[in-house]
């Protein structure tokens, strides 16, 4: 199986901690080049410092906010006008705020839509032109399981991350004929700091210790345990590899069968 992407860019986005960072841990192993994007260079520059670079890789950082798309847009565009080309692009982003759809405010759907959406967006147009002159390209988004089925109390959430979806495999349909596939990958319960933030959350709400919301997640979860970073990224560095080569629009859940639906 060819997982080898010596002499590939990829650009991560949200890649200062959690998922991010361990799919551009990842990436670097298998050879890749990687560009870290997120909006605290501190961060981002303690991530670079630890990516594997032994086989020649050249790691760099850009600095940019997705609540600001023109952001996101200048700053990749500046970046590739320096000479840099990515044919790897992972987006990926905080999700929104929980609550019911109904008593969300009109500006929440506007700020996910932005945030999301709209950065992909304006992502995908930067890198295309490079991913059509290399005759590869990999767009991989990190979106929710709430494309298969809507999850309770993520309204905005749910409702942004399915149009993402959609937006996705229209790309797929149209971007195929160039040797650019597009795919998403959905997290279920992860151990990063957002899954315990959930928790602490949810456990003050309810009155409950967090160890025992935990545990009660858990046993709703066929695999009877929470997801490791880990083993998202190796999914997501699947699909960026030249092994995925025939595999395109498509949803791919990492939630140790959760989801209740094919």
């Amino acid at each position: 199986m060819d997982l080898n992407l010596s002499g590939k860019r990829a650009l991560v986005c949200g890649s200062s901690q959690g998922m991010g960072r361990a799919i551009a841990e990842e990436l670097a192993r298998l050879g890749a080049s990687i560009t870290l994007l997120a909006r605290n260079r501190d961060s981002l520059e303690q991530v670079k410092s630890g990516l594997h670079c032994d086989d020649g890789q050249d790691h760099h950082v850009i600095v940019a906010d997705f609540s600001y798309p023109e952001q996101v847009k200048a700053s990749v565009a500046h970046y590739l006008n320096e000479g840099n080309r990515i044919e790897i692009l992972v987006n990926n982003t905080g999700g929104p705020p929980p609550g019911p759809a109904n008593s969300a405010e009109p500006e929440a759907y506007i700020a996910a839509f932005n945030q999301h959406l709209i950065c992909n967006q304006v992502l995908v147009q930067q890198v295309l032109p490079g991913m059509k002159d290399a005759g590869y390209g990999r767009v991989i988004n990190v979106i929710s399981t709430s494309v298969k089925l809507p999850l309770p109390n993520l309204g905005v959430s749910n409702t942004v991350r399915g149009a993402v979806a959609n937006w996705s495999k229209t790309l797929a349909n149209e971007l195929g004929q160039f040797n650019i596939t597009v795919n998403n990958v959905l997290p279920g319960a992860t151990n990063t700091g957002r899954l315990s933030a959930i928790f602490e959350n949810k456990a003050k709400k309810q009155g409950r210790e967090v160890d025992d919301v935990a545990e009660a997640e858990k046993k709703i979860i066929p695999l009877g345990r929470f997801g490791e970073p880990e083993e998202f990224a190796n999914v997501v560095a699947f699909l960026a590899s030249p092994a995925a080569s025939y595999v395109t629009g498509i949803n791919v859940p990492v939630d140790g069968g959760r989801t209740g639906t094919l």
